[in-house]
């Protein structure tokens, strides 16, 4: 096998978990039982160990499509050929109870449309980030896969033989023919399971259609670039982790943001930062049953604050502290991208921004949803009281620097959003705060950033404390109504970052940098793409500045809809956005498709607004 392009892949899952399919027909990418366990498919980060299960065409010559079933998660993979037209629709049915046939598995439903087609099957697992050796036991209807950490049984009535270290089949299908594989997790000794019938399959198929257009029928949005809206929200609920509402940044580990390069993360993961965000996305177009859920996962997290009274900044989805990373010699990592992490340090770096991430969300989930308790509002007061106490502390800020710690704007800036939120709270609902001391620690706090944060030199923000590059986390001010979209030094800070690297700015052909790798000690090696959630908040900040001018305003249109040429042909984003226009780091990233979502909602309402 060779890698494909991060961009060739389409996603599917069930709430519990995820696999990334590619146009090829190849499940590359597939942790199992949860969003965070090891892989067990993984040749999307070792191409010639990693395991993989394939089905595609046994001959050549082949065009390869790939779709979405029209407002669902169930993935379509057309191959076309001379001879004939077939199709593999994968998806994980969801809103089953734990008996019924099909929960908790991953359907692969091959069927031919037209002619004939002759079909190569290959599932080779390889357990534990291929750590784990396993034992094949192949019967007549399916395969066992037994390891020591997980045992996984694929049903199917194709006979299949051994190969390697799985199992294959080679089979041929007439128009209307249909073969199904189902691959599920099983007890040692329980074999792999009846496979299912054809009809039982498209049964399936017809209930998690139905489960995905009656959720997707919850969507507000009506406006401007629709599909795009939906399918960004589709892929925000298959990330998020059914038993506790927790929401992963995304569901892969160590793809690369440069190829070759070492900035490879695990965002397996639930930061209370893209968490937060993406609650107001969801909110925002009428999914409050998510943000509900999502809240209680939060008011967990702040029963249990670390001793000295924080909040770490990322936790599992199952609510534990421990992230320890670990790094995978004996993978050779995306494309040679070495080094293969999982965990995440992170866990363990002081980030002062999330405080006012947290406290945003839960302003509007009061606001929006459903008023918080009082039992939260005792640990949220906790939590800002030491905010007032440390809100001066240099940090790791919010890109999560692995160099010298700094006295960064913007989580000064999002320090001020917490208090400025908690006061707001306090008086909407009458609780009790100490209320003077925040206003006059909040102020202080502005001034400071005023003071400081400023460069009268480049008549910009900076990224921290007495620094001169430019950093695309200041873009937030006027979206958190720190200063007034329109502020001459908001106005010239865009001005300052909308222009190329060369010039000094952070934009390339409407695509933003997050900072300048060269400028900034950020303590990794290497180069990374464009930021697709930067060029977003870009979006958003040209767009309120736009209310006064019209010229930024279209310009805000532009830069949209110029990025939405950047999702692959499904409609998803990876972190970033190469030079050449390719995916890199993990995908498909929460947090590039919640500011898409927030970037087309307030978009959608000033256009409205001029026309």
């Amino acid at each position: 096998m060779t890698y494909q392009p991060i961009q060739n892949y389409g996603i599917i899952g069930n709430m519990y978990t995820t696999a990334l399919v590619g146009r090829n027909g190849s499940i590359d990418w597939f942790c199992f039982p949860h969003h965070d366990s090891p892989s067990v498919f993984a040749s999307i980060l070792d191409e010639n160990k990693g395991g993989y299960f394939k089905i595609a065409p046994a001959i050549p010559d082949v065009t390869y499509k790939q779709l979405y079933w029209p407002e669902s998660n169930i993935l379509i993979t057309r191959f076309l050929t001379s001879d004939g037209v077939g199709e593999i629709v994968d998806f994980m049915p969801v809103g089953l109870g734990e008996n019924e046939i099909g929960y908790h598995s991953l359907i692969r439903e091959v069927r031919v449309v037209r002619g004939s087609m002759t079909f190569l099957a290959e599932c080779e697992p390889a357990f534990n980030y291929c750590r784990d050796e396993h034992e094949i036991d192949i019967t007549p209807k399916g395969a066992c896969f037994y390891s020591s950490t997980l045992n996984l049984g694929l049903a199917t009535d194709i006979p299949l033989e051994p190969q390697n270290k799985g199992v294959c089949a080679k089979f041929t299908l007439e128009a209307g023919q249909i073969a199904v594989f189902v691959l599920q997790g099983t007890e040692a000794g329980a074999g792999c399971g009846l496979p299912i019938k054809p009809s039982q399959a498209t049964e399936l198929f017809k209930h998690t259609v139905n489960y995905w257009r009656n959720w997707l029928s919850k969507c507000t949005y009506r406006g401007r670039w629709r599909e795009m809206v939906e399918r960004s929200a589709l892929v925000l609920k298959l990330l998020t982790f059914e038993p506790t509402g927790a929401i992963i940044a995304a569901p892969t580990c160590s793809l690369p943001e440069g190829i070759g390069g070492e900035r490879n993360w695990d965002y397996r993961y639930t930061w209370i930062r893209d968490a937060a965000f993406t609650l107001y996305g969801l909110m925002r177009i009428g999914f409050t049953e998510e943000a509900e859920k999502f809240m209680e996962w939060i008011e967990n997290r702040c029963e249990e604050l670390n001793p000295d009274g924080t909040l770490q900044i990322v936790y599992g989805i199952d609510g534990r502290h421990v992230l320890t990373e670990e790094t995978l010699d004996h993978l050779e990592g995306y494309r040679q991208s070495r080094p293969v992490r999982i965990g995440n340090e992170a866990y363990q770096q002081l980030q002062l921004d999330i405080y006012g991430e947290l406290m945003d969300s839960v302003y509007l989930y009061n606001k929006y949803g459903t008023p918080i308790s009082y039992e939260l509002w005792t640990q949220l007061r906790k939590l800002i009281n030491w905010v007032c106490n440390h809100w001066q502390m240099k940090d790791q800020g919010i890109w999560e620097m692995r160099g010298d710690e700094q006295a960064f704007v913007y989580s000064r800036l999002m320090c001020w959003v917490a208090l400025d939120r908690a006061i707001r709270l306090a008086d909407k609902r009458s609780f009790p705060a100490e209320r003077q001391h925040w206003l006059e620690i909040r102020d202080k706090i502005y001034e400071e950033i005023m003071e400081k944060g400023w460069n009268k030199e480049r008549q910009a923000f900076m990224q921290y404390y007495g620094s001169d590059t430019l950093d695309a986390a200041n873009l937030m001010m006027p979206l958190v109504f720190f200063l007034s979209p329109t502020d001459p030094r908001m106005l010239k800070t865009l001005d300052a970052m909308n222009k190329p690297p060369d010039q000094g700015g952070l934009v390339s052909d409407n695509l933003v940098y997050r900072y300048n790798v060269d400028e900034t000690h950020d303590g990794l090696e290497g180069e990374e793409g464009t930021f697709n959630i930067c060029t977003f908040w870009l979006v958003e900040a040209l767009t309120r500045a736009g209310h006064l001018d019209k010229k930024r305003l279209e310009s805000a249109r532009l830069m949209f809809e110029g990025m939405l040429g950047y999702a692959n042909h499904l409609g998803l984003y990876a972190e970033e956005t190469g030079a050449t226009g390719e995916a890199l780091g993990n995908f498909p990233q929460a947090f590039t498709h919640l500011a898409l979502i927030s970037a087309a909602w307030n978009l959608n309402k000033a256009l409205g607004e001029q026309e």
